[in-house]
């Protein structure tokens, strides 16, 4: 039997936060890379996003247990190595519907708090997250980690876990903002800069290799693989020119 998790964070009058990974199937993660990067490429990084992502989650001293959300076997297996609890997505409806899964899991252990944070933002850092997450109880309420855009949205902080239902996707900031209005719950718009980087189009890992060579540490799966990619950029000889048409 799981234990359950304490209800408050560690020498906090924070409550305990239960953090819920959903992660989609690598073979179809990532399509609108699709024109960057070939199919076991995508596949690799979403892996490596994913395990980096964890990673941060299980070193964040706020975050008293990790759950992650799936039905793809090989993130079964990462997140079973690193300490996370696995539950099955038997839907596979999307992001938001997995969260529910795990919301619903976090009812039953009685947890304060969830987190819901995706798969593909391994910049993620810690010690930021633990900025966000000690904060004393204050009742309900809704936090909303905004995407790069300010449209998107990245992290939702939940007190109590099920106080709103979550909608990812386009818009889905102001879908959050309207599901707490509707529910008479405060809701605020927290800034976490390396939670506001997520990875779903050329330009976005782009920008994920600009802000990773800018700092120190962190997202090692992630790095290597960047790495990998640019070296083999590096060693691929351009295509031949077609001469040009005689007229």
């Amino acid at each position: 039997m799981t234990p359950r998790i304490p209800v408050s964070g560690p020498q906090s009058n924070a409550p305990a936060t239960l953090a819920i990974l959903p992660v989609k199937r690598f073979g179809i993660a990532k399509v609108r890379l699709g024109d960057e990067l070939s199919g076991g490429t995508r596949r690799a990084l979403t892996e490596a996003m994913v395990t980096d992502v964890l990673m941060a989650l299980r070193r964040t001293s706020r975050v008293a247990e990790v759950v992650l959300v799936t039905s793809e076997p090989a993130a079964e297996a990462i997140g079973r190595g690193y300490g996370a609890n696995v539950l099955v997505d038997d839907r596979e409806a999307g992001q938001s519907a997995a969260t529910l899964v795990g919301v619903a899991y976090a009812l039953e252990q009685g947890v304060a708090r969830v987190l819901l944070v995706p798969g593909d933002t391994p910049a993620l850092d810690p010690a930021e997250l633990d900025e966000l997450l000690d904060r004393p109880a204050t009742g309900r309420s809704v936090v909303i980690v905004a995407d790069r855009h300010g449209t998107g949205t990245n992290a939702l902080l939940l007190t109590p876990p099920d106080v709103i239902e979550p909608a990812f996707g386009p818009d889905s900031r102001a879908l959050h903002e309207k599901a707490a209005a509707d529910a008479s719950v405060p809701c605020t718009v927290e800034e976490v800069s390396t939670l506001a980087l997520d990875v779903d189009t050329a330009d976005d890992l782009a920008d994920l290799r600009t802000a990773l060579a800018n700092r120190r540490g962190g997202a090692a799966h992630t790095r290597g693989m960047l790495s990998r990619l640019a070296a083999t950029r590096k060693l691929t000889p351009p295509p031949p020119q077609q001469p040009p048409p005689s007229e």
